[in-house]
């Protein structure tokens, strides 16, 4: 092992330290119930701390990918809570609302795009960049609308019994996706700078969240069996009672967006613009698409957050998500994702969601109180920015091989 490599293991390794230091400290620091157990590895409290990571782990996911590229979006706390209005709503009202109507159009518009996307990505002539021939134009646009069309009957068609929650999962994410897509063409086309874009959003989509909700702080409530199907209890369940169905989400969200950010030319191609956007367009990549592409996802993944959000704590609610973007970008900062783009990793990210995650309940278990607790996550954003800035000369642990 060179000394280079063995560099890159310590600058990745660091990251991981911190939270091996957090859990001996909530280990050493906890109390103990009546039968001298401690409270802090008990299946309850752990369980428990996976159930609130886990959504906030899910949106960090998404913004793991934007910032890689160079980006930033601080729209996912807005884009959280529609996703929850919309799951609520959607689940209890039957015929057509503002909820049915926003989500089977937007989701409609998502679907129109993908087909045209995908056309563009396995087209039968023309080769990968070039241009198409006007009968091939003509299908494509065809074949798309064709898919959007059938998309939206089929959709309209369960709304006179309301949604099942397998539609909800399906058409909430498509919104999300879609607000993801406009915040990505926005910024490209525009040439705007990401912060302005997504902060204008973040106030944008919280504002269609309470008119499509009917009033600012409206809260849409969730009776599974009575006003919504039992199935919605599904998301809230325990897995084998230990592992609540939110973290499962987490668990396979990060799986996939690892693997892609790691075995696939997408996830090369944003390392390559975040680090450097200019070689990367001199290089023929399409770096707009791709970047529009990681702010769909982000929003894709903030509205599934919205899903499962609202069968947690059965309710939608048009603020719920009101400061999640932060708390998003801080775990992805935790975990060694520059904010300059073009360096970072999935797994850094799940080490940054666990800190704040076990830090917040080892406080908790502590009796500290909220204010301490927000001032020390800001102490910690504060030096992981700093290690940052002196860190070792660092790239994702699977090129360490290459």
């Amino acid at each position: 092992m060179n000394s280079t490599t063995m560099a890159t293991l310590l600058a990745n390794a660091r990251y991981y330290l911190g939270l091996l230091v957090l859990l001996a400290l909530g280990v050493l620091t906890s109390p103990h119930d009546a039968d001298g157990g401690n409270i802090f590895l008990s299946f309850s409290n752990l369980s428990d701390v996976l159930r609130q990571v886990s959504n906030i782990g899910v949106i960090a996911i998404g913004m793991t990918l934007v910032i890689i590229a160079g980006g930033i979006d601080l729209s996912v706390g807005s884009t959280m809570s529609l996703g929850s209005v919309l799951t609520a709503m959607l689940l209890t009202r039957s015929g057509w609302t503002n909820a049915s109507g926003f989500a089977v159009s937007a989701s409609t518009a998502v679907v129109f795009f993908s087909v045209l996307l995908l056309w563009q990505v396995f087209k039968p002539s023309g080769g990968v960049h070039g241009p198409d021939r006007p009968s091939a134009r003509g299908l494509r646009w065809l074949l798309a609308a064709i898919a959007a069309i059938l998309f939206a009957v089929i959709a309209a068609g369960q709304l006179p019994s309301k949604l099942s929650l397998g539609w909800v999962l399906i058409v909430v994410p498509l919104s999300g996706c879609a607000m993801g897509l406009l915040n990505g063409w926005i910024i490209t086309r525009g040439k705007m700078q990401p912060f302005i874009v997504t902060l204008a959003s973040m106030v944008g989509i919280m504002g269609a969240a309470r008119l499509i909700s009917g009033q600012d702080t409206a809260v849409h409530a969730i009776y599974s069996g009575t006003n919504a199907t039992r199935d919605v209890e599904s998301l809230r369940a325990l897995l084998f009672d230990i592992v609540p169905v939110p973290a499962l989400f987490f668990l396979g969200v990060a799986l996939i967006f690892g693997f892609v950010l790691s075995r696939t030319v997408f996830g090369t191609y944003l390392y390559a613009i975040g680090g450097n956007e200019r070689c990367a367009r001199l290089s023929g990549l399409r770096v707009d698409r791709h970047k529009i592409a990681t702010y769909a996802i982000s929003g894709l993944l903030s509205a599934l957050v919205g899903v499962l959000f609202a069968a947690q704590f059965r309710q939608g609610k048009a603020d719920a998500g009101q400061g999640w973007e932060l708390d998003a970008i801080a775990a992805v900062v935790i975990g060694g994702t520059t904010l300059a783009g073009g360096a970072g990793r999935i797994s850094g990210t799940i080490a940054g969601v666990l800190i704040f995650g076990f830090l917040g309940n080892i406080l908790l278990l502590n009796n500290i109180d909220s204010n301490t607790q927000l001032f020390l996550k800001g102490v910690i954003i504060i030096v992981a920015v700093f290690l940052q800035q002196t860190r070792l000369p660092s790239m994702p642990l699977w090129r360490i091989s290459k």
